[in-house]
């Protein structure tokens, strides 16, 4: 089997990842099941990063090569706002990482990634392939579970909603992967970037998101 060909297996074959686009920020989701073939090695694993206080990233196939981009991608934003005095584009993040595993696509990073936040041209969402490729997005999920997150998304979301119109229809997206694919389960976390920065949200505001 070719390194290309590893790649795109690694990816596919375990974890939900959700990105959405909303009048007032961006939702990042996952769930945290983290598998090793048919063996769940870890129930609660980290799947949506912090990079900055305006831009999260979440990650799907091999946990080392996706850990890796999350680290270069922390270094790059904060030497931006540090060398620059404001904060990283989120086009700019996106363009760094598509280069990153551009570079490497001989011997490819096996990892997919969605990369979202708000700069001061709006709210921004980008998925990247283990390639390199770089596509923005209105909504769009990745990993082996993404399918049945399609079938809610597809259904339910519409351009211009609001975050809090939105979190119980990422909340059904989720909780609909890790029912019926076996990749996907354990818990879930979202996140909310809006003008107010990057938040994590509570187990008690998951709860009361489940049962609203």
């Amino acid at each position: 089997m070719t390194q290309n060909n590893i790649a795109n297996n690694l990816v596919l074959k375990g974890t939900t990842t959700i990105g959405v686009i909303c009048k007032d920020g961006v939702i990042l989701a996952s769930d945290t099941r983290v598998t090793m073939g048919y063996y769940i090695a870890h129930k609660y694993g980290k799947k949506v990063y912090k990079i900055d206080e305006h831009l999260g990233m979440t990650i799907a196939g091999t946990v080392a090569d996706a850990q890796k981009v999350v680290d270069i991608l922390i270094a790059n934003a904060h030497l931006y706002r540090i060398n620059m005095n404001r904060p990283m584009p989120v086009g700019s993040a996106a363009r760094i990482i598509a280069n990153l595993l551009f570079s490497a696509r001989y011997i490819p990073l096996a990892t997919q990634v969605l990369i979202g936040g708000l700069d001061n041209t709006g709210p921004h969402l980008f998925n990247l392939d283990p390639y390199g490729s770089l596509t923005e997005e209105k909504s769009v999920a990745t990993g082996s579970g993404s399918p049945l997150a399609y079938g809610v998304l597809e259904d339910k979301y519409k351009e211009g909603m609001s975050i809090k119109e939105m979190l119980p229809i990422i909340v059904k997206a989720v909780k609909s992967a890790m029912k019926r694919d076996v990749a996907s389960g354990g818990n879930f976390n979202i996140t909310v970037i809006d003008s107010s920065g990057y938040k994590e949200l509570t187990n008690d505001e998951k709860n009361k998101l489940l049962t609203s």
